[in-house]
């Protein structure tokens, strides 16, 4: 990743993070906000002539209220082999998200819904010693459902589409803490 994108991405995330904060305390209603961390795993479906490669994947957030708030994730994968070609190839992406969250009334089960941006990249590497990259930024959004198994962690899953030329989509399955 450049190190234009690496700031803006820093900018945009703390910029997220500051307004929230700021916001939460004008509810008035006694909510305060609440950052949360989490880690996923899962499956990525590229446009890709190849094994789906496995997911792994860090989140960070702030949640404004206790429907709205912003995310950040970072999503790697391991090398997958590739079809027709002897050689492998890897998957990450980076995002900025919106996010809503719609608590089921009386359950600790809530569904989950996030619109932002993510930048896609793919690196192939041939046997033949070559290689060749893609890299998109686009829309990307996703929808998942969530169980809150306290006040301060949830587990989730999660089925997201990044909007790239490699037409980029991931399920997964984390948990998050709040503090």
């Amino acid at each position: 990743m450049k190190t234009l994108q690496k700031t803006i991405l820093a900018l945009v995330t703390g910029s997220l993070l500051t307004v929230g904060a700021q916001a939460a305390g004008s509810y008035g209603n006694g909510y305060t906000g609440q950052p949360y961390v989490g880690a996923k795993i899962g499956q990525f479906d590229n446009d890709v002539n190849g094994d789906d490669p496995t997911a792994y994947g860090v989140y960070a957030g702030y949640n404004f209220d206790p429907n709205f708030g912003a995310e950040v994730e970072y999503v790697g994968s391991d090398d997958a082999d590739l079809d027709g070609r002897s050689g492998d190839y890897d998957t990450k992406t980076y995002g900025a998200y919106g996010t809503y969250r719609y608590t089921f009334p009386n359950t600790a089960l809530y569904a989950k819904g996030k619109l932002g941006i993510a930048k896609t990249e793919l690196e192939a590497d041939f046997d033949n010693g070559g290689s060749d990259s893609v890299s998109d930024t686009g829309i990307a959004g996703g929808v998942g459902l969530g169980y809150a198994v306290n006040p301060n962690f949830n587990v989730e899953t999660e089925y997201a589409m990044m909007d790239s030329d490699a037409d980029t989509k991931l399920l997964t399955v984390g948990a998050n803490l709040k503090f």
